[in-house]
């Protein structure tokens, strides 16, 4: 991957529906930094626990147990620090607060924008899946059209012209 030329990641806490084991994923995280720091690359590792978004144990014991894992986390090397499935303000400033280091959430449909989350500390907001499943829809609504109508309209009023898709893609072009 670093060879590859990756520059990020996103580094999970569970195989299947598994949580893996703090230690365990500890020394995975330790090796993954130790690595990257070798080759000379800034690698940012975005560690991430899936208690909430799994529903993992206990309702009352997630948060503690996503402060241990996520607190763990940066001290083994993680520059970030995910929390998907986490929803309200409430939970999201409390984490931001007992979390030492930089939150990142995920994008959702009913979540706060950029300036809430930015207002309740939170460092990172990913998007995940998100693009591609608004693609598939895309994808959708044409296939859709080519099955039902037999046109080709839709190619027309879904596409993004090669010049706009370049620039939007053309990390110089993004401001704060």
């Amino acid at each position: 991957m670093i060879a590859a030329g990756a520059v990020g990641l996103n580094f999970e806490d569970m195989i299947g529906n598994n949580l893996v084991p703090l230690e365990n994923q500890l020394q995975r995280l330790r090796k993954l930094r130790a690595v990257a720091d070798e080759s000379g690359l800034p690698l940012v590792i975005n560690a991430r626990t899936d208690i909430y978004l799994a529903e993992d144990g206990a309702a009352a014991t997630r948060f503690e147990r996503t402060v241990e894992r996520l607190n763990a986390f940066r001290a083994a090397g993680a520059d970030c620090l995910f929390v998907p499935g986490v929803r309200d303000a409430k939970t999201i400033v409390r984490l931001v607060s007992a979390i030492d280091g930089p939150v990142d959430v995920p994008a959702q449909p009913g979540s706060s924008s950029t300036a809430e989350m930015k207002a309740l500390g939170v460092a990172r907001v990913s998007l995940g899946g998100g693009p591609s499943h608004v693609a598939m829809g895309a994808v959708r609504r044409l296939v859709r059209s080519l099955r039902d109508h037999g046109t080709f309209a839709g190619l027309a009023d879904e596409a993004i012209p090669a010049q706009e898709m370049q620039a939007l893609l053309d990390c110089n072009t993004f401001s704060e």
